[in-house]
């Protein structure tokens, strides 16, 4: 029987000292119009991300960054795409 899999993408290498869940949802505020929205995350596509995603609100886009911590908690940071 083989053992865990090693190496990029394996959650258990990503977050060592967690209990195997990562959160999924953020609740952010829209740096234009100011209104709170549930982003959905994905910790599958690795500890630090950053990509462009439109307030659901006034469809402005915005520059989300994510930070997985070791203990499978987030850190989400959104700025405005133009520079604000």
């Amino acid at each position: 029987m083989a053992g865990p899999r090693q190496g990029p993408g394996n959650l258990d290498d990503e977050f060592p000292l967690g209990d195997g869940t990562a959160e999924t949802e953020a609740t952010v505020i829209c740096p234009y119009c100011h209104q709170a929205s549930e982003i959905g995350l994905d910790p599958g596509s690795g500890p630090v991300q950053e990509y462009i995603e439109d307030c659901p609100v006034c469809c402005r886009p915005w520059i989300v960054a994510v930070r997985y911590l070791a203990d499978g908690s987030v850190r989400v940071d959104i700025e405005p795409e133009d520079g604000g």
